[in-house]
């Protein structure tokens, strides 16, 4: 008899297969990212249905074989149903699933994304921080804690610590004063106090004090573009969700 896991589990894809079953990119903190097959999770009244859900996050009872996990048994914790009534905040959500499987690796103990995940889909879901916060926050912590983390704390040319006119180098990961770029200037993502002070909090604040602090007006967009192309340049790829995402939030762009 394979040996029963329990552990938790947040359904970051699903993709329907055979007549019945379901197999299900499972991130745990445990074990990092899982290959589960959901036997009969189609099925009208299955048990296993709404823990087989995209976002749902489960207690999950596993059995190991060949290389796959066997979905035993499952009890929710968490369905989001405020993001699942939102198709914004559903497509959003889908894409901050798709970027953290795309960051993780399988059998690698992930507790901080599995964290951050969570965190994030909570304030979507039960807070009214606005989502390109979230998002943008969501973004560069991800990207910190996959092993891209920018240097922000001081001009990458200079060392001041507070920047003259700050400007975001993307492909590099560095912030810089304006006068220092130089001709390179036009090409760098320009920054100001507040967006700066923000991306240095989310890189630095504790898991539970990520979300503490607001932003406004340009600030908040700036700080927004600055992580959405920071984790664009560094994974090298494009998210469908992202882009979807992109086409309810923000039309015409």
């Amino acid at each position: 008899m394979p040996e029963k896991i329990v552990t938790k589990g947040v359904v970051l894809r699903e993709t329907q297969t055979r007549e019945t079953d379901k197999i299900l990119t499972v991130l745990t903190a445990e074990r990092g990212r899982l290959p589960v097959i959901a036997r009969g999770a189609r099925r009208r009244n299955s048990r296993i249905a709404a823990a087989s859900e995209l976002l749902a996050f489960s207690e999950l009872v596993l059995y190991e074989r060949r290389g796959w996990y066997l979905l035993d048994e499952a009890s929710t914790l968490a369905l989001w149903d405020n993001v699942r009534r939102d198709v914004t905040l559903l497509s959003l959500a889908s894409y901050f699933a798709e970027m953290t499987e795309a960051v993780t690796v399988e059998e690698t103990p992930a507790p901080e994304t599995a964290s951050l995940l969570l965190n994030a889909l909570y304030a979507l879901d039960a807070t009214d921080k606005p989502p390109e916060l979230v998002k943008a926050a969501f973004e560069l912590r991800l990207l910190a804690l996959s092993g891209y983390e920018p240097l922000a704390g001081r001009c990458a040319v200079c060392g001041r610590t507070a920047p003259e006119e700050p400007l975001f180098d993307a492909e590099q990961g560095v912030v810089v004063c304006r006068a220092c770029a130089g001709a390179a200037a036009r090409g760098l993502l320009p920054l100001d106090a507040g967006s700066l002070a923000a991306m240095r909090h989310v890189l630095g604040a504790e898991q539970k004090r990520l979300l503490s602090f607001s932003l406004n007006g340009e600030t908040r967009r700036r700080f927004a573009d600055v992580c959405e192309t920071f984790a664009r340049r560094q994974l090298d790829r494009d998210f469908r969700t992202l882009d979807f995402y992109r086409s309810l939030a923000l039309p015409g762009k």
